[in-house]
């Protein structure tokens, strides 16, 4: 079955970095656009990121110029380099794969189980 399982979550302070990864399976990876989505305490999910198969990218303009995603299709893994933390990146982050290149829920299909990542100021 499929399977997205998120790693590299953490705490650290504000101006720090972190960088996620994403290991995917069960699927033919390179059938579905990539996204990082997250979560904060009391907030609705929010896109962050997405990649198509041929390097193409999106981002919330939110993170831009901070945060990059890629992504290693002959290991089937997502990642995500975050730079600049500030305290509202603070949110759990969750993989997904989706039929389309936006950050919205409805595009995608798959769903990880989330890493946490928490910045002190």
């Amino acid at each position: 079955q499929v399977q997205l399982v998120e790693s590299g979550g953490g705490s650290v302070q504000s101006g720090g970095s972190l960088r996620l990864s994403c290991a995917a399976s069960g699927y033919t990876y390179s059938d579905y656009y990539m996204a990082w989505f997250r979560q904060a305490p009391g907030k609705k999910r929010e896109g962050v990121a997405a990649i198509d198969s041929d390097g193409g990218t999106i981002y919330a303009d939110s993170v831009k110029g901070r945060f990059t995603i890629s992504q290693d299709n002959a290991k089937n893994t997502l990642y995500l380099q975050m730079n600049s933390l500030k305290p509202e990146d603070t949110a759990m982050y969750y993989c997904a794969a989706g039929r389309c290149l936006l950050l919205e829920d409805y595009c995608m299909d798959y769903w990880g189980k989330g890493t946490l990542v928490t910045i002190s100021s």
